[in-house]
């Protein structure tokens, strides 16, 4: 390591002490704060935004993110905006390490990957939240599937699935050719550039594991596709995991994979690579007409992989013979399987598609007597597939006789109708196909089930926004010929906001009759009919945003940061507002409440372990319009070393007066550094009020990478009285300027420096590394894990930190 120019705080031999609760050295004035949510831009202003968002919380979180849309049909629209909420609900944010997931429970579940990842419906979340302007909601989604603990180890058991050995295969994934779908929407190929080698060890983990190279085929366990007891499981002699078999499911979303592959490495200037994966794209797609393809029966079936020489395909047909056609897998010659889509013989239902014909012996076979069965009942999961695969037949594949855009139309809006309960948009696991009914809705664990699509059905099939991986956009609706208008309204594209209107008459929208484009509030285009178009939106790729950090939240609700209040209702807890999940329904639930408090004022309090920059503090009031209210004022307030409580000084808040469902932002000027905040709220009337998210945001310093070195077990090992040698590494990400490195240690425990702890500039890839010398107090109880923060900055802005918690 080269030797760098020490600041003058830190020249060779000094000990430089880090205190209890603030940094070593006063810290940089705040720049310009970043906006809470992305600007949209501009565009136009046709639609009446918040009547279509009505009571939703948090309007504006959509404002900012979501395409509106209007179409005549209520049922679709309604539910297109339920779809969005239940998305944002699922966003969880884990921590520094993984940033957001989506997830696909509100509640935890045993099975998932670290912080509650399940990669079975992450090629669903990866179409559905490519629309979203946010981009870095998917950008750390993704990274967490290709390099962080998504792509981590997995215990090869029965439990969790025996022949992987990673979370990211733990179910069949189509994940290269959802990363790609989504670039075709944000424009942004670099990323997925950047993380090729990933995306590529992704497809050939599948290769290793599950290809039969003498067939050319990928075998899957029915259950490890998400399928349990379907009706091919139901011919084995285990119906739950079901018998290994060649499937449409894996071989297509390999071949999509490959197709995805074969795009990236043209565009990385790669042709004999991309020309590869197109070859084995290609042999995947003879393999499976030949072996899956039933000319008799005129559909792809699952075939027995284990003692079935012959290769004999099961009689019964699944919904997942249409899975080919999501990934332009099926030649134009097979499309007389989709008459079987609306035949009331094969999936055609009420509250369908079925996931299994009606024609089979299995059909809803033992279906009530539990989740889950895929053997009949309507299932979000497939219906959204069968959704995206029809599409690609009626605008991408050359006319048929056996579907049409009314059959479109028909299946998706019977799809919004299953999405309802009690009169009111609902999804949970599995409908009736017959009844209006969920089957298989768990209490506290099915609701608001995010397992599916229905955003991207109405945005890219419906509306017919086909994202392009050029600078066009092509729109080629499938609404139904007596729709007289609809609107899909300032859509986030390539950098760009694009505004399609159909007006048969022009008195809809009363910007003129016939279809119209706008790109960025600008008209450019315009036509009488609904023909398809392709429209140029020129290039202009999204502005970067603002890394952010979030210290105080905790989501696996172990070790540190920490809540505690001075009340909390016996069906809520304090960590429900440090989770990582911000959403206001009553089951489950995400909320600190006072309900039945004796108290006129309560509090609610995170410690930190370590201190921390404090800037930007977000606060959501939980407010259910009956007992809970959202408070008339509240303090926020830092606890001195002395233990005892302050104000926080320098706070600008917006809004001034505190307003329920929707962000409290508190700006911090100068930033504070503290290690324990707390929120103190109260109604005049002496009335409960409630949290569903208390977050502390950083912007991260985007010069630097902190972290520590020679953890053992992740951790370091301390005896209370006694002192331990710890490590820091901060590096330069580009050059910069002004670096400065602190120790923030538990309160009682002292951090010295033993050498250089800044330095004048680093250039790009130069790393500062850090001796200090950590001290515990006698009574320490280092078990309980209290952390070590390393806390980094320069001239670049923002500060970088890592965490190390220790043990004993």
């Amino acid at each position: 390591m080269r030797a760098h120019r020490r600041t003058a705080a830190t020249v060779a031999g000094l000990l430089i002490a880090t205190t209890l609760v603030a940094a070593p050295a006063p810290v940089r004035a705040a720049a310009a704060p970043p906006p809470v949510y992305p600007a949209v831009g501009a565009g136009t202003r046709f639609l009446d935004h918040a009547a279509l968002l009505g009571d939703t919380p948090e309007p504006a979180w959509y404002e900012a993110n979501i395409p509106f849309v209007d179409v005549p049909d209520t049922e679709i629209r309604d539910t297109y905006y339920y779809r969005w909420r239940t998305f944002k609900e699922a966003l969880k944010y884990t921590g520094p390490a993984d940033g957001w997931i989506v997830s696909e429970f509100l509640g935890p579940v045993g099975y998932s990957a670290p912080n509650g990842g399940i990669n079975a419906a992450a090629g669903h979340h990866l179409y559905e939240g490519r629309w979203l302007r946010d981009t870095r909601y998917l950008d750390d989604y993704l990274e967490y599937w290709l390099r962080g603990s998504g792509s981590g180890p997995k215990p090869a058991t029965e439990h969790l699935g025996k022949d992987t050995t990673d979370w990211a295969h733990q179910y069949s994934f189509w994940a290269v050719d959802a990363a790609v779908a989504r670039a075709e929407v944000t424009g942004d190929w670099r990323f997925l550039l950047d993380r090729l080698p990933e995306l590529e060890r992704q497809y050939r983990t599948w290769q290793d594991k599950h290809l039969n190279r003498d067939l050319g085929l990928y075998w899957q366990t029915p259950v490890w596709d998400a399928m349990e007891y379907t009706a091919s499981s139901y011919q084995s002699s285990d119906p739950y995991h079901g018998g290994d078999g060649f499937r449409p499911t894996l071989n297509a979303y390999q071949y999509g994979d490959a197709r995805a592959l074969a795009a990236l490495q043209r565009r990385a200037g790669n042709p004999d690579k991309a020309a590869r994966y197109d070859r084995e794209a290609d042999a995947l797609r003879t393999a499976q007409e030949r072996y899956l393809w039933d000319p008799a029966g005129s559909f792809y079936k699952h075939v027995m992989r284990d003692g079935n020489p012959s290769r004999t395909r099961i009689v019964d047909r699944e919904q997942i013979g249409f899975v080919p056609w999501y990934f332009h897998m099926a030649p134009a010659a097979n499309a007389a399987a989709w008459a079987q889509l609306t035949d009331p013989q094969g999936f055609a239902a009420a509250y369908g598609p079925t996931t299994a014909e009606r024609r089979s012996r299995w059909f809803m076979h033992e279906a009530s007597n539990g989740c889950c069965r895929w053997n009949g009942p309507s299932w979000p999961y497939a219906t959204s597939q069968t959704l995206t695969a029809m599409a690609n037949l009626l605008i991408d594949y050359p006319a048929q006789p056996y579907v049409d855009r009314q059959d479109f139309h028909q299946v998706l809006r019977g799809y919004a109708l299953t999405q309802r309960k009690g009169g009111r948009p609902y999804v949970a696991e599995a409908h009736h196909p017959d009844e209006n009914r969920w089957i298989y809705d768990g209490f506290n664990h099915s609701e608001d089930y995010n397992h599916s699509t229905f955003a991207d059905n109405v945005l890219s099939g419906l509306l017919g926004v086909r994202p392009q991986r050029d600078d066009t956009v092509r729109v080629a609706p499938l609404v139904p010929d007596g729709w007289d208008h609809f609107a899909v309204e300032n859509l986030a594209y390539h950098g760009h906001n694009v505004t399609v209107l159909w007006d048969r008459d022009g008195t809809a929208y009363r910007q003129g009759a016939g279809l119209r484009v706008w790109v960025d509030g600008e008209l450019r285009h315009q036509q009488p009919g609904l023909a398809p178009v392709t429209v140029p939106v020129g290039a202009a790729p999204a502005p970067g945003l603002p890394a952010m950090v979030d210290d105080a939240a905790n989501v696996t609700e172990t070790g540190y940061p920490t809540a505690r209040a001075s009340y909390t209702w016996r069906g809520d807890s304090t960590a429900n507002a440090i989770d990582g999940q911000d959403f206001h329904l009553d089951v489950p639930t995400t909320r600190w409440t006072t309900w039945q408090s004796p108290n006129t004022t309560d509090w609610l309090e995170v410690d930190l372990g370590a201190a921390t920059e404090v800037s930007d503090v977000r606060i959501v009031f939980y407010d259910d319009g009956g007992g809970v209210r959202t408070p008339q004022r509240y303090a926020l307030q830092h606890q001195r070393a002395d233990g005892s409580w302050q104000d926080v000084p320098g706070q600008t808040r917006a809004p001034a007066a505190p307003v329920g469902r929707a962000v409290n932002r508190i700006l911090i000027d100068p930033p504070l550094v503290t290690d324990r905040l707390r929120v103190v709220a109260s109604r005049a009337d002496g009335g409960a009020v409630g949290i569903t998210a208390l977050q502390m945001w950083r912007p991260t310093d985007p010069a630097l990478t902190a972290g520590f070195t020679g953890l053992r077990d992740g951790a370091v090992a301390v005896q209370p009285g006694q002192s331990v040698t710890v490590r820091t590494r901060v590096t330069a990400i580009r050059r910069t300027a002004g670096v400065r490195v602190s120790l923030s240690v538990p309160r009682g425990w002292t951090a010295h420096a033993v050498t250089a702890a800044g330095a004048d500039r680093l250039s790009a890839g130069e790393t500062l590394g850090t001796t200090w010398r950590v001290t515990a107090p006698p009574g320490a109880d280092p078990g309980a894990g209290p952390p070590l923060r390393v806390r980094a900055s320069s001239t670049a802005g923002g500060v970088s930190a890592a965490l190390a918690p220790t043990r004993s």
